[in-house]
């Protein structure tokens, strides 16, 4: 089992920054990758950004070169560091990670951005 516990969500002005975390417990040895997915009302969720434990990164191409992934490792913590954000990010954002069988996944966090 994995535990996911996400923080960091909120309201922030168009242009604004904000920094989501997400702390893993459990059986945290099995994990071999880790991200963020997000979904807007009545949209699909999708994937945001992905780091795997090697620390290869891959990201969505609405958030390329403005969100930025990484993790510590020390931590057992990734990190999605949102910047130049758009009314468009507007979502719930999800922290899962991925294992050997179903994924698991954290409880959501919102993020508005509204001036």
């Amino acid at each position: 089992q994995v535990q996911l516990v996400e923080s960091g969500g909120g309201l922030v002005q168009p242009g604004g920054s904000l920094r989501l975390s997400c702390a893993a417990s459990g059986s945290i040895f099995s994990i071999y990758a880790m991200g963020w997915w997000r979904q807007a009302p009545g949209n699909e969720r999708e994937l945001v950004a992905r780091i795997t434990s090697g620390g290869i990164t891959n990201y969505a191409d609405s958030v390329k070169d403005r969100f930025i992934i990484s993790r510590d490792n020390a931590k057992n913590t990734v990190y999605l560091q949102m910047n130049s954000l758009q009314a468009e990010d507007t979502a719930v954002y999800y922290c899962y990670a991925e294992v050997p069988g179903p994924r698991y996944w954290g409880q959501g966090t919102q993020v508005t951005v509204s001036s």
